[in-house]
């Protein structure tokens, strides 16, 4: 079945618009850094990659964290972090699925995405994250208050490694876990949606 564009953009906004109201909701995690707290926002991102693409799922992860500019703490740095990751995670994700759409493409894809989104959060935490904080604190403060949760982090580079690196890496399989629970649902509820949407147009056009 091919895709209108007019279908592809009001379920890209649908889902945009399931995604900001999910970034809402965070948590943090044991033995992570306090600032990092786990929200599954992606879920819609990564649905939305896996049945259209890698378009429209960076359209709906660069739309919930717009929204989330009007309430940020962080100046938009925190948003701008957001959406490397998740973009890097829905992209690489959609793209090996894409190449085989089964149960084992979404498997690999979702592995794909844990590698992209732990590499790309070490890499946005570094230049973006951190250098955010040390205008607001200490560096000395920020290694404190990551030590006290995880005595493995005594410096940046060890927060690096042993909070921004496994933090990313558990979303991603959270993420992941919970995608291939609800993606073929989800896509066959709106498959069914659009057909009988369609039929009705068709029968409407006939009375006419």
């Amino acid at each position: 079945m091919r895709n209108s564009k007019t279908r592809v953009m009001s379920i890209t906004a649908m889902f945009a618009a399931i995604a900001s109201l999910l970034m809402f909701f965070e948590m943090p995690l044991p033995f992570m850094p306090p600032f990092l707290k786990l929200d599954i926002s992606s879920v819609p991102v990564l649905i939305l990659g896996f049945m259209f693409g890698p378009m429209p799922a960076v359209m709906a992860a660069a739309v919930k964290d717009i929204v989330h500019v009007f309430s940020t703490q962080t100046g938009g740095v925190g948003e701008l972090a957001d959406f490397l990751i998740t973009s890097s995670f829905a992209v690489t994700a959609s793209l090996v699925y894409t190449k085989n759409k089964s149960k084992k493409g979404a498997l690999l894809g979702c592995a794909a995405g844990v590698v992209a989104i732990t590499i790309v959060g070490m890499l946005a935490n570094k230049f973006l994250l951190i250098p955010f904080f040390m205008k607001v604190m200490p560096i000395e403060a920020i290694v404190g208050a990551c030590a006290a949760i995880n005595p493995l982090i005594g410096s940046i580079d060890t927060y690096i490694i042993f909070g921004a690196g496994p933090f990313n890496m558990i979303k991603g399989i959270i993420v992941s876990f919970i995608t291939i629970l609800v993606y073929k649902r989800v896509s066959t509820a709106l498959k069914s949606e659009f057909k009988r949407n369609r039929v009705l147009t068709q029968e409407t056009k006939v009375q006419k």
